[in-house]
């Protein structure tokens, strides 16, 4: 998603002053080829926003706050559920958790705490987004943003999602509207306004059996896409076969 250009400029004149172009880019990361192309188009990507605001030590979902489509974002900022935590707890720390305890369990021990990779992992936003599901939310997704279901599926399954749909989402679902921003890598935890170490904090509340069940619903996810993806080699060294 993009913010208007002319919105844009006078937010970045606001809050950088007068500091050129060029020296915005270098302390953002940004290539000044790549801002002057959006400048020209007339639209702006919120990374770019985002980039510009970090640089500038402004808190990011304020900085988005300041352009109109995106003004109610710090109002609907939530603590994120115990679900929506342990859906960016990555499959292997979830593993590492469950055979740390049978561990300890056997030696009559506390268990030492992991940890934890940080978020977003290689399935964060399909883990999200079912960590917080209503009925049919991403049918309702997609009807509302005005995409084919398909191509929404497509980004799910590329573990991408844009702001905007990230944000709809958790709308849809009735959750913290950063929460979303969170699996797809836009925003950090802490941007997004979870508390330090809450993950963490999740992981250690949730029973032995929850988190079993968690662990087999992953891995059976991983399971076909795995499947999926040898079905898609297999068809190509047939094609290949063929031709040769």
């Amino acid at each position: 998603m993009t913010v208007p250009a002319k919105l844009f400029q006078q937010w970045l004149n606001a809050v950088a002053g007068d500091t050129s172009h060029a020296a915005v880019c270098r302390a953002a990361g940004i290539k000044r080829s790549t801002l002057a192309q959006q400048l020209v188009r007339g639209r702006v990507s919120l990374a770019t926003v985002a980039a510009v605001s970090r640089s500038l030590d402004l808190p990011v979902v304020q900085s988005l706050a300041d352009f109109p489509a995106f003004e109610d974002l710090p109002a609907g900022v939530k603590a994120p559920s115990d679900a929506e935590l342990l859906s960016q707890i990555s499959d292997a720390d979830l593993l590492t958790e469950i055979l740390n305890r049978n561990l300890a369990a056997e030696h009559g021990v506390k268990p030492d705490p992991i940890e934890l990779a940080p978020a977003p992992h290689r399935s964060s936003v399909r883990a999200w987004l079912d960590a917080v599901d209503t009925a049919d939310l991403r049918q309702k997704v997609a009807r509302q943003a005005s995409i084919a279901p398909q191509n929404l599926s497509a980004q799910i399954s590329a573990n991408r999602l844009t702001p905007e749909l990230a944000i709809e989402s958790a709308r849809i679902a009735g959750v913290g509207l950063t929460n979303g921003l969170v699996s797809t890598g836009f925003l950090t935890p802490a941007e997004a306004g979870w508390a330090p170490e809450a993950r963490a904090a999740a992981l250690r509340a949730t029973a032995n059996s929850v988190l079993a069940s968690l662990a087999a619903q992953r891995l059976e996810s991983l399971s076909r896409i795995l499947r999926r993806s040898e079905d898609d080699s297999d068809a190509a060294q047939s094609v290949w076969e063929n031709l040769g």
